[in-house]
């Protein structure tokens, strides 16, 4: 378990193959989204399987693709199948220019952070 000190929110979209922790100041990352397969959604549980790859928007602007090196080698070890690491990759380097020029990414989040600070 990971407890946070600053307030947060995290996003689990529909068929899409990411989620997305928007965290509040002082915390230097404001967006870490986890490429993962599509969440699959019951009564109280949330689940999905982390892909390793990772795109990480820092507080200054920064926008970089964190855990290359991982994903690459569980490829192998758990043989992942060729769409999965083709999907993966895509969402990794849509994501790359969407935290930075699309919504959610940009104030969506900051209305929910505003409600669970």
């Amino acid at each position: 378990m990971v407890t946070q000190e600053q307030a947060h929110v995290q996003l689990f979209p529909r068929d899409r193959w990411f989620t997305a922790i928007f965290n509040d100041e002082p915390r230097y990352t404001e967006i870490y989204a986890d490429i993962t397969t599509p969440v699959e959604f019951s009564d109280d549980v949330v689940t999905m399987i982390d892909l390793d790859l990772d795109v990480i928007k820092r507080r200054d602007g920064n926008v970089f693709i964190d855990d290359e090196d991982e994903f690459a080698e569980h490829q192998v070890q758990y043989g992942y199948p060729a769409n999965v690491i083709a999907t993966a990759r895509e969402t990794c380097d849509w994501l790359v220019q969407a935290v930075s020029t699309d919504e959610p990414f940009l104030t969506v989040y900051k209305t929910y952070l505003d409600k669970v600070r």
